[in-house]
């Protein structure tokens, strides 16, 4: 094997790390903002931990966030709650801070 073999490993193990990382912040970040949404929903227990992982789902169907916004504020609209885009804005700024520190610990 070569040096630069080498060094193409290195990089390749560290791609995925990151990847799996991100992946792991990203799941985190939708569980807690999900959560948030269900409190301001008013469900308790079992039901904010089955809206949290509905909400992990809807981040899954494209890149970024905007699919948990349009999930979360559908929601909002059905129970009449005015909680604005901005302030949704800030408090997914809120949970991905706090989904890299846990994940962060974790590893």
């Amino acid at each position: 094997m070569t040096l630069f073999d080498d060094r193409k490993d290195v990089f390749e193990k560290a791609f995925v790390k990151d990847g799996v990382r991100d992946f792991k912040i990203e799941a985190r970040l939708a569980k807690l903002f999900g959560l948030w949404a269900a409190e301001e929903l008013g469900l308790e227990g079992d039901n904010m931990q089955t809206y949290a992982r509905e909400v992990i789902t809807a981040n899954l169907k494209e890149p970024g966030f905007e699919d948990i916004f349009e999930r979360v504020q559908k929601d909002f609209d059905k129970k009449e709650l005015d909680i604005s885009r901005a302030t949704m804005e800030a408090v997914l700024r809120k949970c991905m801070g706090q989904a890299r520190k846990e994940v962060d610990c974790q590893e």
